[in-house]
């Protein structure tokens, strides 16, 4: 089960970026989930703290958090907060592991975390193949 309240949750916004700050939190919460940093059970912090912290709006992280819970990665409960669902799956588990592979071998041609970004959005705004 989860540990409480997750005082180690590490978000970063890059306000530079063409990612809205909402999607931001989002991915990265939907990430820590992926790599096992948040457990179902695990709390989110409150809504206010964390926009606060992130010099944010509070809407701006509340609408990260509604996205998740119309995923059904968190569930918000009045006493309770917002928790890590049980149900958690942020991606399949081998699409995890072909992920990580990915790069695991880019990183060791030396590609910046950057790069990798770029080709993949890259690879996702291209067509699909025709079977």
């Amino acid at each position: 089960m989860g540990s409480g309240v997750n005082g180690d949750l590490k978000i970063t916004i890059d306000l530079d970026s063409g990612v809205p700050p909402y999607e931001q939190i989002r991915s990265q919460i939907m990430g820590h989930v992926a790599a096992e940093n948040l457990s179902p059970g695990d709390r989110l912090p409150p809504i206010r703290a964390l926009a606060t912290d992130l010099g944010l709006a509070a809407g701006t992280v509340a609408r990260a958090y509604r996205e998740l819970e119309l995923a059904g990665v968190v569930t918000t409960r009045r006493r309770a907060g917002t928790v890590i669902s049980d149900g958690a799956v942020a991606a399949d588990v081998l699409v995890q592991q072909a992920a990580r592979a990915f790069v695991d071998q880019v990183r060791g041609a030396g590609l910046s975390d950057e790069a990798i970004l770029d080709a993949v959005r890259g690879a996702l705004l291209s067509p699909p193949p025709t079977v």
